[in-house]
């Protein structure tokens, strides 16, 4: 009995702590349920916040287009304005256009029908017109043309003109052929053949004008050919029209053609002028690059040494500190034999160093005179200059890739002055330089005769290679040779 008691009592006890954990469970759920409906009120508050915030913004930006469409709408509208009233102007152009075209048309007409009278009254009634005022008013009208019938009514603008010198010689020229002109129109006696002529001439100064305006610096011979050919065109047309005067004409067309070929050569030299002064532009461009590039290979090189220097001043550190350290008689001896010759090492280095400096603010340099026999023959040879530390770089760097072999050396000559001496030279053998336009391209027509006394002359302690070795060239030949013997 006690023992059901107990159980009853146990489980009693079992039910309330169910119980108060249930009501537990309850007072959770409670607390979440209100911190789920706090959580979503919080949320649809935020999400409310947002939505007004965008919906703010959203209006404002409405706002700035509605305004900047009523802008962008009244600026069109004063285009608009403005369009109308520039098309209302130009129609009243029109209007006033057209009454004044009708108005020559006119005119023209009733010249038309006067110059008719004038005509039918000049062949029926001869006598009355009176043919020296006639006369008068052509002699003034060829007065007022100032060179008289033969000045060009239309000046193109040629480049002549803009030179003082060269307006001078056209000048000369042009007085020259209105000498000639006016010397071979007084042989003609009738007024048809004197009309003829002129005619001739006139066509002739205009046709010339046009070939000096088409002129430029790659068409001279063009130019030439084109003069040769208008006077022998205007030749064939007199000679077909009047045999009479076809000798006369002849020999007219034969002393104008080389005034007309020298007005060319003046108008040409303007552009000679224009091409020279690009090519010291493109001379002074390309000397600066050499510079560039030499100043880069230098300080190339001088950064080199600096590194060889640093790793023979860290030895010298290296082995003073084990010298200081060391007692044994003969490996001092040999640190101070090894200290010696990375001193001496040292100093070479500094040397050059300071001829990379010498180079790199200064004029020092190489003159060397070279030949390439398979590119260029024999009687060619390029005087030039470099401020490399190692001039055969230079050397090969020019036999690399534009020419088909590697250049002989000649003359290598050091100078303080490398740039005075190069220049000397130049101007000693200018009369044979081989492009006279462009000055950079550095190559002369001489011989080795010329140029070794040339090189003894300026530096009399530098050697001078008479030989033209031209290995790559002579091999080649003989590769040739063998084909062709093999060929046979």
């Amino acid at each position: 009995m006690f023992k059901k008691i107990k159980e009853l009592l146990t489980i009693n006890k079992t039910l309330a702590e169910r119980e108060s954990y249930l009501a537990e469970l309850e007072s959770k759920v409670k607390d979440r349920e209100q911190l789920f409906e706090k959580t979503v009120t919080e949320a649809r508050q935020s999400v409310l916040e947002e939505s007004s915030q965008i919906i703010a913004k959203a209006k404002e930006e409405a706002n700035n287009y509605i305004k900047n469409a009523e802008n962008e709408n009244a600026e069109l509208a004063l285009k608009i304005a403005k369009l109308g009233q520039e098309a209302e102007e130009a129609e009243a152009l029109l209007d006033k256009k057209q009454k004044e075209w009708k108005r020559i048309e006119n005119g023209a007409k009733k010249l038309k029908a006067e110059t008719g009278g004038i005509k039918r009254l000049i062949e029926n009634f001869p006598v009355a017109v009176d043919f020296k005022i006639v006369e008068s008013e052509l002699a003034e009208l060829e007065a007022a043309l100032g060179d008289g019938i033969y000045g060009t009514i239309v000046k193109l603008n040629l480049h002549h003109n803009d030179s003082k010198a060269l307006r001078k010689e056209m000048t000369a020229n042009n007085r020259d052929i209105k000498k000639l002109v006016e010397s071979y129109e007084a042989r003609y006696t009738t007024k048809a053949n004197k009309t003829i002529y002129q005619l001739m001439v006139i066509g002739l100064q205009a046709e010339l004008q046009n070939i000096l305006y088409t002129l430029s610096y790659t068409n001279l011979d063009k130019a030439i050919s084109s003069a040769k050919t208008l006077t022998q065109k205007y030749l064939t047309i007199c000679g077909n029209g009047n045999a009479n005067i076809l000798p006369t004409v002849t020999r007219f067309i034969q002393e104008l053609e080389p005034l007309f070929e020298n007005a060319i050569q003046i108008e040409y030299k303007y552009y000679i002028q224009k091409e020279k002064e690009k090519e010291e532009q493109r001379q002074i461009r390309e000397q600066m690059r050499q510079e560039a590039e030499e100043q880069r290979l230098l300080e190339q090189e001088r950064k080199k040494i600096e590194k060889e220097e640093e790793k023979y001043l860290n030895e010298i550190e290296k082995n003073k500190e084990l010298l200081s350290k060391e007692s044994d008689a003969e490996k001092i001896a040999l640190l101070e034999a090894r200290l010696k010759e990375l001193n001496e090492m040292v100093e070479n280095l500094e040397e050059k160093k300071d001829e990379i400096v010498k180079r790199a603010n200064g004029k020092a340099g190489y003159v060397y005179v070279i030949s390439n026999l398979g590119s260029f023959g024999e009687s060619m040879f390029k005087v030039g200059m470099t401020r490399r530390l190692n001039p055969l770089d230079r050397i090969d760097e020019l036999g690399d890739a534009s020419v088909p072999f590697k250049f002989d050396i000649h003359a290598m000559i050091f100078s303080e002055n490398a740039v005075g001496l190069e220049q000397k030279m130049h101007e000693i053998l200018n009369e044979q330089r081989v492009n006279k336009i462009n000055q950079r391209k550095e190559f002369f027509y001489a011989d080795v005769d010329i140029l070794e006394t040339l090189v003894q002359d300026i530096e009399p302690t530098a050697e001078f290679t008479r030989t033209m070795k031209a290995e790559e060239y002579r091999q080649s030949l003989s590769v040739k040779e063998e084909k062709q013997l093999v060929a046979v």
